[in-house]
């Protein structure tokens, strides 16, 4: 039996700039290749506001947003056989892309050439537009369903979609490890994954941030070191430190200054989206042959991969569950950093 088109709960952004609100939105029947996902968890990232509010671009409207999504496996299409009802699984960014482009072959389907489908407010293969996980359930390509480890808890799980997946695959592909010295760059939903996850790998762990007022939660997640980058003696301190930098902060920082606390052939990757550009000044970098990269998220298999890595060492997000009428208040206290340290909508309450 195949499940019709059908009309599910959800919260969206009915224009720019509006509020969200409750309605309802179309999922398309399950087809042969997918699977119908009742959705458990939805976490909030920065990407979602920069979205709906557009000033990522016009958009669709109306939209839903929701790019970390756990839940459990209602159906499945009659071809898949990687997953069955009951399963636990999660959808992160994505969910499609080509397929046979040399990026989609190499597994970075992230880096599609013909253009990965995203999560929401993507143009799907049939000409829709996508529309997220801030809803009760989705249908996907079973090509992009993800199984989450038993040892994770669901809603701990959720964030790990996007936020574990945006730092494991810049720290997994520039090898930090045991003997390597990586800083963090910002405490929030993205820094926190970076530190708990560079920490796990055996990598020494240093959070560089604003202020030293979340020193204490930065050494619990695996710091060794916790330095205030508003005081000008820090960057003195640190000069030729560190193997690799990650840069999660959404805004513009002052990354001249940065490029100096890097070891020869050190390398700085950015995670985070500033608004503007930020300049950069080469002879920073070719003094010491340090580079300076930027990282999206990982492809199925690396983003599967570091799930599993997360459930071998009991990883998950440190978050703070709301009910959908929250999500308003939950946008305003993430622009106000006010969040420890990602939001999850508990999708029960839509």
């Amino acid at each position: 039996m195949t499940t019709p088109l059908s009309s599910v709960k959800a919260y969206a952004a009915p224009a720019e700039g509006r509020p969200l609100v409750p309605t309802t939105i179309e999922r398309r029947a399950v087809g042969a290749n997918d699977v119908l996902i009742e959705i458990s968890y939805a976490g909030i990232c920065h990407s979602d506001i920069h979205t709906v509010r557009g000033e990522w671009g016009p958009q669709d409207y109306p939209l839903a947003p929701g790019h970390e999504i756990a839940g459990i496996v209602a159906e499945v299409g009659a071809d898949v056989t990687t997953f069955k009802p009951g399963d636990r699984v999660g959808v992160g960014c994505m969910v499609n892309s080509c397929g046979h482009c040399k990026n989609c072959r190499n597994g970075d389907q992230q880096y599609c050439l013909n253009g990965t489908v995203f999560t929401y407010g993507s143009t799907d293969r049939d000409g829709t537009t996508t529309q997220g996980g801030y809803s009760t359930s989705i249908v996907v390509d079973a090509g992009f369903v993800l199984a989450i480890p038993d040892g994770i808890g669901l809603a701990e799980a959720a964030p790990l979609l996007c936020a574990g997946i945006t730092t494991y695959s810049p720290l997994a592909h520039w090898n930090a490890g045991p003997g390597k010295k990586v800083a963090v760059v910002g405490l929030g939903g993205l820094g926190h994954m970076a530190v708990k996850i560079a920490a796990a790998l055996g990598a020494e762990v240093t959070v560089l941030s604003q202020s030293l007022k979340k020193q204490e939660d930065g050494k619990r997640l695996g710091a060794a070191h916790y330095y205030a980058t508003s005081d000008p003696g820090t960057f003195e301190q640190l000069a030729g430190e560190f193997d690799l930098i990650i840069n999660t902060v959404s805004a513009n920082i002052d990354l001249n200054a940065l490029f100096g606390t890097l070891a020869v052939n050190g390398t700085l990757v950015s995670v985070g989206a500033a608004p503007d550009p930020s300049p950069v000044d080469g002879s920073l970098l070719s003094a010491g042959r340090r580079s300076f990269a930027g990282s999206m998220i990982g492809g199925i298999a690396q983003t599967q991969e570091m799930l599993d890595f997360c459930g071998q060492h009991n990883l998950g997000a440190d978050i703070e569950v709301i009910s959908a009428d929250q999500i308003n208040e939950a946008y305003e206290r993430v622009l106000a950093s006010d969040v420890r340290y990602r939001f999850v909508i508990d999708t029960a309450t839509l």
